[in-house]
């Protein structure tokens, strides 16, 4: 208990630090959220009277204390451009991120722990050099580049799946792929370099020994052990994933937190922005918290320590 207040209490100056920089970052993007709203024909009384309507015109420590006070309320304010509730508006794109993290997530585990396995299984054979390149491949591949590559193939020229937006079930399919690629790759080759590690260690040579078949070695034996350091892995993308999905979500028009994110850069509306990137690193945070503690329970060494 003692060991899980620690972790929680030193989330807070990482929170606190995500606030403070994002606050920064977003007043000294240059353009003025007044201008874009007004347009270049507003008079200097309108774009006066806005600003401190908005509370533009206050120094940015005053400013950023007021939005403390707010975040403490658990307000996250309202948009600058349509004055919706700010908590309205992550409501309804929230549940689109997580679910099309979560359905990347489960196809990387279905198609980089069997390779990964395949390839330790077969070490230095032609499958583990064909799971070896799929991996680098995979891993060199940028979703803003393999975005539209898949869209390329599988929309326009197969007529599969929808080009984008999220009219249909199969919307969700190419942006999934489109940030799976990245994790499987990593999967593969870390499920790989862990299970040849724990290959040879003593209790497989035992296991052999006994007489029991390779299959039952691998799954029962080698594969628990060798899984520790990929349930961390799996746990850091977790919430790389949310980052990726700002990129994917706006290739394909997939209405999340991260395209939202994106929006709301473009129209310099700072509490959108802020709020969307605090969620987002809220999110990561707890994702690596639960992630370790995940880990120092299946691994009796690392709880001993701790």
């Amino acid at each position: 208990m003692n060991s899980f207040l620690k972790r929680l209490l030193g989330v807070i100056p990482v929170v606190f630090g995500v606030l403070l920089l994002t606050f920064l970052l977003v007043h000294l993007v240059p353009g003025d959220p007044v201008e874009v709203m007004l347009g270049e024909s507003a008079t200097t009384a309108d774009r006066t009277q806005l600003r401190a309507e908005l509370g533009l015109d206050q120094p940015l420590p005053i400013q950023f204390v007021t939005y403390l006070g707010k975040l403490a309320q658990g307000n996250f304010g309202y948009s600058i451009h349509t004055h919706t509730p700010i908590s309205r508006l992550l409501a309804e794109r929230l549940p689109a991120t997580v679910e099309l993290a979560l359905l990347a997530l489960s196809i990387a585990l279905f198609i980089g722990l069997p390779l990964g396995i395949v390839a330790a299984i077969r070490y230095r054979q032609w499958p583990d050099k064909m799971a070896t390149v799929s991996a680098l491949t995979l891993s060199a591949m940028p979703h803003f580049w393999l975005g539209p590559l898949l869209m390329l193939v599988f929309a326009l020229w197969l007529g599969w799946l929808p080009v984008n937006g999220m009219e249909s079930r199969a919307s969700i399919v190419l942006p999934a792929l489109t940030l799976a690629c990245g994790l499987t790759a990593i999967l593969t080759r870390m499920t790989r370099a862990s299970l040849l590690e724990v290959l040879s260690e003593d209790f497989v040579r035992t296991a052999r020994a006994k007489g029991l078949s390779q299959r039952v070695v691998v799954l029962r034996h080698a594969l628990k052990a060798a899984l520790l350091p990929v349930v961390t892995i799996v746990g850091l993308q977790l919430g790389s994933l949310l980052a990726g999905a700002v990129i994917t979500e706006t290739v394909f028009g997939w209405d999340g937190v991260g395209r939202l994110l994106v929006e709301s850069i473009e129209k310099r509306d700072y509490p959108v922005t802020q709020a969307c990137v605090l969620v987002i690193a809220l999110i990561y945070v707890l994702v690596n918290l639960l992630t370790d503690l995940t880990y120092a329970r299946l691994d009796p060494r690392v709880r001993f320590t701790r």
